[in-house]
């Protein structure tokens, strides 16, 4: 897969910067400490078990972190598109086993970035330590808790409503049993949310 570094670079380094500003030696820092990785539909990046060493800057395409019960029923915790970090974090953070997998709903371009090595750069910069709070405020603490008050606040629609005014073309790129169990309902229950909202148009 051939693809421009350049331009995915300067995303990763937008990214960055949308949380705090960002100085040149701080970016040398962190653009000589990753590497580009691709990933094709269908592959695991992460197995439940697994100890996860990296954050996946998603450079291109779409990751699902998700969990399987002893049934073999899965449970979608995220979908995570372009622009954004995906990661086991508390596997991370402890160096324990993820309670999760992470696989590509699409052909992936991602770069990577060594967790320890990641920490150790935020402890020695203090423009990354910005960062790295912001990026937990928003991430981790804010988005965590309106998605849990969405779940027992909002109806189904509303949820799905909600995931298209974020992603509108998500509905083209990921299957709706994908789609379902990120919203936690079933897949019969959202084809009829789609079939309702269809007729309102």
């Amino acid at each position: 897969m051939t693809f421009n570094k350049e331009t995915y670079l300067n995303n990763f380094k937008l990214y960055f910067e949308s949380y705090a500003p960002i100085s040149e030696k701080s970016w040398k820092l962190i653009e000589n400490s990753i590497e580009f990785q691709t990933i094709k539909k269908g592959e695991t990046l992460l197995e439940n078990g697994e100890i996860c060493k990296n954050l996946y800057f998603i450079a291109k395409g779409i990751l699902r972190t998700f969990i399987t019960d002893e049934q073999g029923n899965f449970y979608n915790k995220n979908l995570f598109l372009e622009n954004t970090l995906a990661c086991s974090k508390v596997s991370s953070m402890l160096q324990t086993p993820s309670n999760f997998t992470i696989e590509a709903l699409e052909d992936c371009i991602l770069i990577n970035l060594n967790y320890k090595k990641y920490i150790e750069l935020i402890n020695q910069n203090d423009d990354l330590k910005n960062y790295y709070i912001a990026n937990i405020e928003k991430n981790w603490i804010i988005e965590k808790e309106q998605r849990e008050i969405a779940l027992v606040m909002q109806n189904a629609t509303e949820r799905y409503l909600q995931l298209l005014k974020n992603h509108p073309d998500i509905a083209d790129r990921v299957p709706l049993l994908h789609i379902a169990s990120h919203l936690g309902i079933t897949p019969t229950q959202l084809s009829r949310i789609r079939k309702s909202l269809e007729k309102d148009l």
